[in-house]
């Protein structure tokens, strides 16, 4: 059987269709922020409290509380830094003899995932004593809260050191 040009040109029409039907569009996100109206009442609240949250969570490190640390983590949380995953057993086990000093967030990001779920992003800053030593670190952390009836419990955090700089040489 013999093909026309007139037959081959409608399944290439049809074929372009379908692909544009079925592949995602993606441009509104690449022209605009992304924003999202499943927050309710607005997204700025929602990050107010998710801030307030993970702040809590540092001031429980602040005071050496690991009950309160504890009772902010969901169960079922997974946390991730240099060593790897780490359960929430395996955190608050870690946590005993870790305490903040002083810290600061800066730089914060926000992203909502659902109407009681957001991610934030950020740099900490932070002095404290881990098991009998002082420190001082700079490091990204990214953190996802939910609300769970009236508690907020941290999911999954991740925590990346801070690169300094390559050292100048003088040539």
């Amino acid at each position: 059987m013999k093909k026309t040009p007139v037959a081959l040109a409608f399944v290439s029409l049809v074929a372009l269709v379908a692909f544009l039907l079925c592949r995602p569009t993606v441009t509104a996100a690449i022209a605009k922020p992304f924003r999202s109206s499943i927050a309710a009442p607005s997204d700025a609240s929602l990050q107010e409290q998710v801030v307030a949250a993970e702040r809590a969570g540092l001031d429980a490190l602040k005071k050496g509380d690991v009950a309160r640390f504890g009772d902010l983590t969901a169960d079922e949380a997974v946390f991730v830094d240099d060593h790897g995953p780490a359960t929430k057993a395996q955190v608050l086990q870690n946590v005993v003899g870790f305490t903040i000093s002083d810290y600061s967030m800066d730089d914060i990001h926000f992203v909502p995932i659902a109407p009681n779920t957001g991610l934030i992003s950020y740099k900490l800053t932070e002095k404290g004593n881990s098991h009998g030593h002082d420190f001082t670190a700079q490091v990204y952390i990214s953190s996802v809260w939910t609300r769970r009836a009236t508690n907020w419990l941290c999911l999954f955090s991740q925590e990346t050191a801070v690169r300094k700089p390559p050292a100048v040489t003088n040539q």
